[in-house]
């Protein structure tokens, strides 16, 4: 981020970028002029609300009450937050400022995923705590294009590393440029890569992102998933998100690594306390796992989502946690004082990172807030002791039936907020129900 950054910078440039995100988490702005980019830094700007009535196909929703052709499409408000100003190497230096809605009033409005996390964080704030989030994404890296994919029906596409090796230096070397540039440039606009190896099955990576302040963090997600897709397409890559790409592989997840601070002390840690955990570690965790049901489409929003939600994958299907095991939906990493964290592992890394971070830290800091007793005991090996804990729901439908019903969702989130999303939500397994797949064309075609 650039807390010196002014307008005055701009000067003699051609033009800027800007970039938001909508309710999917799918990244949308604009190439402006730079004297157009001042001035919105001067005084705000609008933006058309379909970037709140487009699906992630661009369909245009119906039966959603935020925005449609009942409404005529008008502007929302745009603000652009000068402090993540920062300079794309990959795209001739050129400035990208991220921003956030508001209506017509300035204030915030509620359905903006940047926004929705700023107020869980002044929650945190009033509460006395600064909320530190770090993230992991998994991906799979293809050797194809936009125009490739489509050639091929996205059927019998390449990946950008052959062979099924974990931490391979072997299989990444095949790759070498495009890892090189992802540090290079990744580390140049303050997305700072830790780690970054192959995963479970060909073309499949993981990048650790450094932790920081919830909100940099968000910002930095959002960021990774972008600038990985413009640097890989400089190299003849296509990149995908997906949480379940294909059936042979393993999912992709996002992981969050949170812990709360107060004066300059980690919160989560207590010397004295069985596994290191402090009582506020405790309520936090107590928190996640009885919200988890409630706000699980926020973390698994696709169809494809709940493909990655499977047992036997070390992918959580029950609100469960445990001590350094990564079967369980939360996994306790103890640590130092410095390093003690909890790792929210349900989140696909088709998630949008402000609605993730944003239904995790609410989760946590209810637990807190109501004081919430961690009754359920720490599972071990393949969640052996979760026998009686209910699973999560299995499908976008189901969850979002879960949600839509939660008063609890609404507490935390607000009225407004629930009611877009989840009629967002409603439209995408419509949108699945009355699609005619692959699977059940081979299936039933020649024998019914």
């Amino acid at each position: 981020m650039n807390a010196t950054f002014n307008k005055d910078l701009l000067a003699g440039e051609p033009y800027a970028r800007f970039l938001v995100t909508d309710i999917d988490g799918v990244a949308r702005g604009k190439h402006l002029s730079a004297e157009k980019i001042a001035g919105m830094l001067d005084g705000g700007g609008t933006i058309a609300s379909a970037v709140f009535g487009w699906d992630i196909q661009d369909q245009l929703y119906q039966h959603v009450s935020f925005t449609g052709f009942h409404t005529g499409f008008p502007d929302v408000g745009l603000v652009l937050d000068p402090s993540t100003a920062r300079r794309l190497p990959w795209d001739g230096n050129r400035w990208l400022i991220l921003g956030e809605h508001t209506r017509a009033d300035g204030s915030p409005l509620p359905i903006c995923p940047r926004q929705l996390l700023k107020r869980v964080l002044a929650k945190a704030d009033a509460m006395g705590y600064s909320a530190q989030v770090g993230t992991e994404f998994e991906w799979f890296v293809l050797d194809e294009t936009e125009v490739s994919v489509r050639a091929k029906g996205y059927r019998q596409l390449q990946t950008a590393t052959h062979g099924l090796t974990n931490y391979s230096p072997f299989r990444i070397d095949a790759q070498h440029a495009f890892v090189q540039d992802l540090f290079t440039n990744l580390n140049a606009i303050d997305v700072p890569l830790e780690a970054l190896h192959t995963e479970a099955g060909p073309g499949n990576f993981e990048a650790a992102i450094r932790y920081g302040d919830a909100l940099r963090s968000a910002d930095r997600a959002v960021l990774f998933k972008q600038a990985v897709r413009e640097i890989g397409r400089r190299h003849g890559l296509l990149n995908t998100f997906m949480a379940k790409y294909s059936t042979d592989y393993a999912g992709c997840g996002q992981h969050l690594h949170q812990s709360l601070w107060r004066d300059g002390r980690n919160c989560f840690h207590d010397a004295r306390g069985e596994h290191q955990m402090s009582d506020t570690m405790r309520h936090f965790i107590a928190g996640q796992l009885h919200c988890l049901p409630h706000l699980l489409p926020m973390l698994a929003p696709f169809v494809n989502s709940y493909k990655r939600l499977v047992d036997h994958n070390l992918a959580p299907v029950k609100p469960t946690w445990a001590v350094d095991n990564r079967n369980a939906a939360l996994r306790v990493i103890p640590g130092s004082p410095n390093s003690m964290r909890l790792e929210t592992r349900t989140p696909g890394a088709d998630a949008n990172p402000y609605l993730a971070m944003a239904a995790a830290l609410a989760s946590g800091l209810y637990g807190i807030e109501h004081r919430l007793a961690l009754e359920l005991p720490p599972v071990a090996g393949a969640n052996s002791g979760a026998e009686a804990v209910e699973r999560l729901p299995r499908t976008l439908a189901d969850a979002t039936v879960a949600m839509e019903r939660s008063p609890l969702a609404r507490e935390l989130l607000g009225e407004e907020f629930v009611q877009h999303f989840v009629q967002t939500r409603q439209w995408e397994v419509a949108q699945f129900n009355q699609c005619v797949t692959d699977w059940e064309l081979q299936r039933y075609l020649e024998l019914v």
